[in-house]
């Protein structure tokens, strides 16, 4: 049963100007892995993780450096949870992410959903 979605949307360029502005957001928002990806890489992983918010109702007990986007050998992403951001998730009985992402013409994009076991009989 789907509990949550979330949708963000990047304006790629601007999301540059903020990290090149403030060169730690990277460290504050972004696992050590994720770091040296590409600027529109990293402009879809802050989509993702600002829809995964979304798709949670909220960002309480959940930390950006917590969530890493990372991709199977087809490509397909997916999350990688950790610390007390993997416990939100298993608190609120979440037992699937679904994770799509897009960067075209200067935007990146990202679309999750969230989903629970129904237990009903």
């Amino acid at each position: 049963m789907i509990i949550g979605t979330g949708i963000d949307l990047v304006d790629v360029a601007r999301f540059e100007r903020s990290v090149t502005r403030t060169p730690r957001l990277l460290e504050r928002l972004f696992t050590p892995a994720e770091q040296n990806l590409r600027l529109r890489s990293l402009a879809a992983r802050y989509a993702a993780k600002e829809a995964l918010i979304k798709a949670l109702g909220g960002s309480d007990g959940v930390y950006w450096t917590e969530i890493e986007i990372a991709s199977e050998a087809s490509g397909r992403p997916h999350f990688v949870l950790s610390g007390s951001t993997a416990q939100v998730v298993a608190d609120r009985g979440i037992t699937g992410l679904h994770l799509s992402l897009t960067h075209d013409a200067g935007l990146a994009a990202a679309y999750v959903i969230a989903e629970r076991e129904d237990y009903r009989s």
